[in-house]
């Protein structure tokens, strides 16, 4: 496992090279924040880095419900079970392996490995807006119909799930990038991820970190050509 920290975030990385997966350790006074639960194997490297910081894990954030997110969940909420774990109404179903769509939602098929077996039930249901400790909620669908976007209101930074990817080049959820395109395969809406992707722009965050890939400082400008790349592969003009 790799770590990189960038003032209150804590990017904890497995398999940096081939698959990477990215977990967020966010400190606060007294506490941390986890965003996202990684793989099965995540579980080990999570409880290491929380006991060297030294706070409380007291909360388990979760970005959307697809099984590379929410691994390491159960055996997390077994071993810390005061945490409290978050994740937005909408992914909430997910969570629980309900794939059916909404009234108008695009009516596409969810796609990615929606877990079947996860035990742990959301103890808070997320909106747009809320607010968990420092971090603002923000609802970004596309890549699943409840993805959530994440800002530090210290800091800018912005933990945005499989909203982009900063692996083998930045890209908006749906935009398929050849080296990896496993994000992209896994978008539920490439049309609603775009219109995240926007919102998230308009944000001008510090740092971008997304689910798959490396930390990108000053990210503004190359998150405004991976949206202006999506544009032109939907055809809008």
């Amino acid at each position: 496992m790799r770590v990189t920290q960038e003032g209150y975030l804590h990017q904890l990385t497995w398999l940096p090279r081939l698959f990477p997966v990215n977990c967020y350790l966010i400190e606060e006074e007294q506490e941390l924040t986890l965003i996202d639960a990684g793989m099965p194997f995540s579980t080990q490297g999570i409880l290491r880095e929380s006991a060297r910081l030294n706070k409380p894990l007291s909360r388990i954030v979760l970005t959307h419900a697809h099984a590379d997110h929410v691994g390491a969940l159960d055996k997390l909420k077994q071993l810390l079970p005061e945490a409290k774990v978050y994740i937005s109404e909408r992914d909430a179903a997910l969570l629980a392996g309900d794939r059916s769509l909404r009234d108008g939602e695009p009516q596409l098929p969810i796609k990615g490995s929606v877990p079947a077996k996860v035990v742990t039930r959301p103890d808070i249901l997320l909106y747009d807006g809320d607010t968990v400790g420092s971090l603002r909620a923000i609802s970004t669908p596309g890549h699943t119909p409840g993805s959530m976007s994440f800002q530090d209101q210290r800091s800018g930074a912005l933990i945005a799930g499989d909203a982009f990817q900063t692996f083998r080049g930045m890209a908006v959820a749906g935009k398929k990038v050849a080296s990896f395109p496993f994000p992209a395969m896994a978008t539920w809406s490439f049309g609603q991820a775009l219109a995240s992707a926007h919102k998230l722009i308009a944000l001008a965050p510090s740092v971008l970190a997304a689910g798959h890939g490396d930390l990108v400082k000053n990210p503004v400008e190359i998150m405004k050509q991976a949206a202006a790349e999506a544009a032109k592969a939907l055809g809008h003009h």
